[in-house]
Order: C-alpha cells, then sequence, then structure tokens
C-alpha cells in the first residue's frame, strides 16, 4: 500500500477533485494506478475461470463509474480504495452476469481462501457470492463494508480501521464475525430456513 507521504498526497488531490478540480484527478490517476492495478489484478487471480475481464478493463470501468457523470467526495485514500473495492465488486458481478447470459453457466467462479475453512475447498461462483452478499449486506451493512474493503479492496485492517474510524481489534473481530457468517452462508450443505 501506499507510504504516509504519498497516502497524504492522495488525500490533497481527493479534497481537490471534491471541490471541482477535475484537473487533479488527471494528477491522482498515476498515484493510484499501480495499486488499483495490483488490487484487480489480486482479484482476478482469485477468479479460476478463464476471464476475459483484465485487471486494466476492471480499473477503467471502476474509474468509468466512480468519475464518469459526477465527482464523488472522499474523506481520505483508505476511504477511496473502500468505494473503489465495492465498484470493483460491481464491476465484476455486472461481467458475471453477462457472462452467465451470453452463455448459461458461465459464471465467474472465485476462490475467496480466507472464506474456506479447509484449503483446497471448490471455488464458488462470483454470482452466489453476490448473493450471499447482498442478503447480508441488507442485515448487516458494516460487515459488508467491512468484507468488501479486505476482499474488493485489499485493505489490511489497519486501513479500515483508518477509513472506519475504529480500533484494529474491533475491525478484525468484525471481520471474523462477517466471515464466519459468509461461510455459513456459502455452504452449499447447509438448510436453508
Amino acid at each position: 500500500m501506499a507510504s504516509n507521504k504519498t497516502g497524504a498526497s492522495i488525500t490533497l488531490l481527493l479534497d481537490r477533485i471534491r471541490d471541482g478540480d477535475r484537473a487533479a484527478l488527471d494528477d491522482l490517476v498515476p498515484l493510484v494506478y499501480g495499486e488499483l492495478h495490483r488490487l484487480a489484478a489480486d482479484q482476478m487471480h482469485r477468479d479460476r475461470f478463464s476471464v476475459t475481464l483484465q485487471p486494466t478493463a476492471l480499473i477503467n470501468e471502476a474509474f468509468l463509474r466512480l468519475f464518469g457523470t459526477s465527482v464523488p467526495s472522499f474523506n481520505d485514500r483508505a476511504h477511496f480504495l473502500g468505494i473503489v473495492s465495492r465498484v470493483m465488486r460491481q464491476v465484476l458481478v455486472d461481467h458475471a452476469r453477462r457472462r452467465q447470459a451470453q452463455k448459461r453457466g458461465s459464471g465467474l467462479l472465485v476462490s475467496l481462501e480466507d472464506l474456506a475453512e479447509e484449503p483446497g475447498q471448490p471455488a464458488v461462483d462470483l454470482l452466489s457470492i453476490n448473493d450471499v452478499l447482498e442478503r447480508f449486506g441488507r442485515d448487516d451493512p458494516r460487515s459488508l463494508t467491512l468484507v468488501e474493503m479486505r476482499f474488493f479492496a485489499g485493505m489490511t485492517a489497519e486501513e479500515t480501521a483508518a477509513a472506519l474510524g475504529e480500533s484494529v481489534n474491533v475491525v478484525r473481530h468484525g471481520l471474523r464475525y462477517a466471515l464466519a457468517c459468509l461461510r455459513r452462508d456459502l455452504d452449499p450443505a447447509r438448510e436453508r430456513p
């Protein structure tokens, strides 16, 4: 992740963007592109299916959705990455839906290794994960945010705590709880009410 100096520069640029300085976006892209590319590549690496969406395309689509029609407001670098994580998830889900519509049953399979209780568990279809996350988010939006920041933005507990204004211990505890709930809901053998 970025150094403190780079993080401060990113925060200043985000402030300028929020204040309407569109040129600041041109300055922001080189500072965050490498980090976003790494996050996108990590996300693509989790995909066990032949992916036609490349990390660069994921980043470009996320930027278009974020900055295409209006200028969003970000508090700082961590908040920006949290929002980007949600947008990347939306892009991946939309991509999986299009692929599934084109060729029935060809959804993207994703291995969220931290969700697996045992190594080597089979991958889960991204659309199934999204369905569980959507239900989960209605009941527990904070836990959904923790999962998105961890898996879709690759943020550490420290970065997530800074973005949410919480202690690292509270974030780690919340993430453990969220992952336990998601493991339960993603278990196909579990009987649903």
